[in-house]
């Protein structure tokens, strides 16, 4: 599984130890910023990580921001993509197996590293149920088209 990753600079600390984390688990990751702790806006990694994952480059999207909601905001504005934010392994569980969300949102402050790395390995870990969920689904995606 290939994963895109972002961050603006309150997610930095995040964004490195679930770098480190990944490949432990054997998934691929890229990095596509920021890089620093110099300010950054959100919206233009949100961008970048969410056409990567709209366009089947990489199978799913983790984002990071201060509070997590600005990412979640703007990576919803790209067609395609389904991102959830979670505070707890509880909504990553939900988020994929009812959601099938494609990318995960996680706040940059105020969660322990610990914490966000079970976080991020429930989500991957976690296949989307399908069945009953799939009308619903289908009806998120008609509102990508409706307006």
């Amino acid at each position: 599984m290939r994963i895109a990753l972002g961050c603006d600079h309150r997610g930095l600390k995040i964004k490195q130890a679930i770098m480190g984390f990944l490949p432990k688990l054997n998934y691929d990751c890229h990095d596509f910023g920021c890089y620093t702790s110099e300010p950054v806006d959100y919206p233009d990694i949100a961008q970048k990580v969410g056409k990567a994952v709209a366009s089947g480059d990489f199978d799913q999207g983790i984002l990071i921001c201060s509070t997590g909601i600005g990412m979640s905001m703007a990576a919803n504005k790209i067609k395609g993509i389904r991102a959830a934010l979670c505070h707890d392994t509880f909504a990553a569980q939900r988020a994929r197996r009812h959601n099938d969300a494609n990318i995960l949102c996680l706040r940059g402050e105020n969660l322990e590293v610990g914490s966000a790395l079970e976080i991020v390995k429930i989500y991957l870990s976690t296949s989307f149920e399908g069945g009953r969920h799939i009308p619903r689904l289908n009806k998120i995606k008609a509102l990508e088209t409706n307006f």
